[in-house]
């Protein structure tokens, strides 16, 4: 395939982004034809006295992702795909990665919490090049996709979105995995349960900001690109110092793929002043 520099690469990545969309309207699909429906229901690491119930799978999960790696493999046999339930497919190109999570949000899902969303992102050489994130509710209060390709806008259902925050609006909602405490009373903190729901909420102006403490790849991949598209902050967090954001890890270099699946920092995304809020919280 062509490099993505230059007009070649931007059709390229148009490409890549349709596809992505397509992806997460599918298995967004697939989660709504589910609804109602009794669900087979199983929680990894599950050992004896120690099990954990905080990381359920659901038939859907393991389907959607089948049927996404089925047409990526079609579509794109060289590029690899990073999905939560499945072992890495490595392909034979190198420099693009898929990072797929067919729903995020299971534990609501599987609960009928009406709010989880579909997230498909592609990384080349660990940077966030185009995101698609289903989610089952938006500001549109209808279920639909938000989009981006690297170096493009981002997009809602195919159309360009701007969304500016109402200046009367005094204390906007940052997204928090913790009650927050110390967070600048500006903000007001709130928990979805969906990582890939929060980027996009964040992108889409929504949420002021997010943080995120040590979430895997694919829950956040696709976001970070309509994140970066929106023009809006992306922080990393390695021990004790944060740092722009702006590679995931690098599958070409040393380490490969696993250095991929063992990225787990704490991230915060936003506008300047929420995400440095953000980033103060248990300093």
């Amino acid at each position: 395939m062509a490099g993505i520099d230059g007009p070649a690469g931007e059709q390229e990545l148009r490409e890549i982004e349709q596809t992505a969309v397509e992806l997460a309207r599918l298995a967004g699909t697939e989660i709504v034809s589910a609804l109602g429906r009794m669900l087979a229901v199983a929680y990894k690491n599950l050992s004896g006295d120690d099990a954990s119930l905080r990381d359920p799978v659901s038939e859907v999960d393991r389907h959607a992702e089948e049927l996404i790696r089925s047409r990526l493999g079609k579509r794109f046999p060289d590029h690899a795909i990073l999905g939560e339930e499945f072992e890495a497919h490595k392909g034979t190109g190198g420099e693009f990665v898929w990072v797929v999570d067919p729903v995020d949000g299971t534990a609501n899902f599987v609960n009928g919490f009406p709010l989880f969303a579909a997230s498909v992102g592609v990384l080349r050489r660990g940077v966030p090049v185009a995101g698609a994130v289903w989610c089952s509710t938006t500001h549109a209060l209808r279920s639909g996709v938000y989009h981006a390709h690297l170096g493009g806008p981002l997009c809602f259902e195919e159309e360009p979105l701007a969304r500016q925050p109402n200046p009367a609006v005094r204390r906007r909602l940052v997204g928090l995995p913790e009650t927050g405490v110390g967070l600048d009373p500006s903000y007001d903190a709130r928990k979805s349960g969906s990582a890939a729901v929060e980027c996009a909420f964040v992108a889409a102006g929504l949420l002021a900001a997010a943080r995120f403490e040590r979430p895997n790849v694919w829950d956040v991949g696709a976001g970070l690109a309509l994140v970066r598209a929106a023009g809006l902050e992306a922080w990393g967090r390695n021990r004790n110092d944060w740092m722009p954001l702006d590679r995931l890890g690098d599958p070409v270099a040393e380490g490969g793929i696993p250095s991929l699946e063992g990225w787990r920092p704490t991230i915060v995304i936003g506008g300047a002043e929420a995400a440095r809020a953000l980033r103060a919280v248990g300093a």
